[in-house]
């Protein structure tokens, strides 16, 4: 294993999920608030499942997200 090339595809890979995470919860936190099924002063219980294909690799973390 190149552990440079290895190095740069997984920060690559965190940086598109966490880009298109923060952008989906965004947008669901809006329409959310827009629809009224939220106030905006929650906190949002959030959860990632992370899998790696060839690998034993399966967790899921979890978090809370605070609106206020």
């Amino acid at each position: 294993m190149d552990e440079d090339v290895f190095n740069i595809q997984l920060r690559k890979f965190l940086k598109k999920v966490g880009i298109q995470s923060q952008r989906e919860i965004e947008q669901a936190v809006r329409d959310g608030i827009a629809s009224g099924a939220l106030k905006g002063n929650e906190t949002l219980k959030a959860s990632v499942h992370l899998q790696l294909g060839e690998t034993d690799l399966d967790v899921t973390i979890k978090d809370d997200i605070k609106l206020a």
